[in-house]
């Protein structure tokens, strides 16, 4: 095992991330010695993806992980994929060894487990769902809401051509007929047992609501893949409505541990992640105090 390690988060929008809380204190917790840098994009103008990627792996990172808008840029720079990020089409962990990239998506299964805790299964197998938003995000959704047994999944981007690659990729690699494209996401709302928002809509310098909250209802599901804030106005106007609604603090939590994993070879305790994830999302969002 690895007793000193250097990795980050490359993206746009992301002083607010709980990545380096999550990551630093599992570190400490495996007796590692590691730092958790973040390189925000809106703070280094004119700086390229594959720039940034090149100069981390000839200067000693162990690895990083990718986010919006990054996650299919990421996927053409790689010199390996794994399996589910060479099917998936975006990449948000990456592994340095010996000068060679390897890209891997935690996405997946985060959201997987995540969907696992708070809804189960049944909410979702053999049902219609609505997911909006076909970019890095949504390509990882949209293959684990298949895998967890969706019937059918529609996909509603404002890109067109960004939603119909997405179904054009699902339905070759999983089933005929698995997914299909809508400009109609009220329509389909009617018909469906859940929704998820893949879309950075309703996260912290992106306000708004992807969603019509009008034809949501208690026999609705909602998932909110954004964890800045805890609480989206997608989230909170679905519960107003009697859905059953979370946000993105699960699969978040979920993908660290899993690039956690990758980064060092160890598994982390995911129970104490969640902890470190809650602490350091009060404190960020200033209600640590107001928590029993």
């Amino acid at each position: 095992m690895r007793t000193r390690l250097l990795v980050g988060l490359i993206g746009a929008n992301i002083q607010g991330s709980l990545s380096p809380a999550l990551h630093e204190d599992a570190f400490a917790a495996a007796g590692i010695t590691g730092h958790y840098h973040l390189m925000d994009l809106d703070r280094l103008p004119g700086r390229r993806l594959d720039e940034l990627l090149t100069a981390m792996c000839v200067t000693g990172f162990d690895g990083v992980n990718v986010t919006y808008p990054c996650k299919e840029a990421a996927h053409a720079l790689m010199d390996e994929l794994s399996p589910e990020a060479h099917q998936i089409g975006a990449v948000n962990t990456v592994t340095f060894d010996s000068g060679r990239m390897t890209g891997y998506n935690t996405d997946h299964i985060g959201f997987q487990r995540s969907f696992e805790e708070t809804f189960g299964r049944s909410a979702i197998a053999g049902r219609t769902v609505l997911l909006v938003g076909a970019g890095g995000a949504g390509r990882a959704v949209a293959f684990a809401l298949i895998g967890l047994g969706a019937e059918c999944l529609f996909v509603h981007d404002k890109d067109r051509a960004r939603a119909e690659a997405l179904v054009a990729s699902l339905t070759a690699s999983a089933r005929p007929n698995c997914a299909r494209m809508t400009s109609d996401p009220r329509a389909v709302i009617a018909q469906a047992a859940g929704i998820v928002n893949a879309t950075q809509v309703g996260m912290l310098g992106f306000p708004g609501n992807p969603v019509p909250m009008d034809a949501i209802d208690a026999r609705h599901w909602v998932m909110d893949v954004i964890y800045t804030p805890l609480e989206t106005e997608l989230v909170h106007s679905a519960r107003a409505r009697g859905a059953r609604a979370a946000g993105g603090a699960g699969m978040c939590v979920h993908q660290a541990a899993e690039a956690f994993r990758l980064f060092t070879g160890v598994a982390p305790d995911v129970v104490r992640m969640r902890h470190t994830f809650m602490t350091a999302a009060r404190l960020r969002d200033g209600t640590l105090a107001a928590v029993p």
